[in-house]
């Protein structure tokens, strides 16, 4: 998330200075932490979630896009594409909103 931010910004700013206000800020990253973001592949989990998440767009609009997570994934393993449902439903779900934490009430 801030390799993004320096990358929307590092052509108007520069990555070393935008490092040193981000520290100053209280995000710490280092121009070599950035960079070495920049050049990494991407994981082996990722890829595969990319091409899983594009099975999954077929395999629902193939069926009229009224399958759900659980025959989803029974397509998905007549197919020939091993997945365990749990993911399947996991990248099916939209993200749930974020939770905010509440002060217990005092007693």
């Amino acid at each position: 998330m801030v390799v993004d931010y320096i990358d929307g910004h590092r052509d108007r700013f520069g990555v070393e200075p935008m490092c040193a206000v981000l520290k100053d800020a209280g995000v710490q990253i280092a121009p070599s932490t950035y960079y070495a973001a920049k050049t990494r592949p991407p994981s082996a989990r990722s890829v595969r979630v990319a091409e899983l998440v594009e099975d999954i767009r077929v395999a629902h609009q193939a069926n009229l896009g009224v399958y759900g997570a659980r025959k989803i994934h029974a397509e998905l393993n007549r197919e020939g594409v091993k997945v365990a449902r749990c993911r399947v439903r996991r990248l099916v779900q939209p993200p749930a909103p974020a939770r905010r934490d509440r002060a217990r009430p005092a007693s």
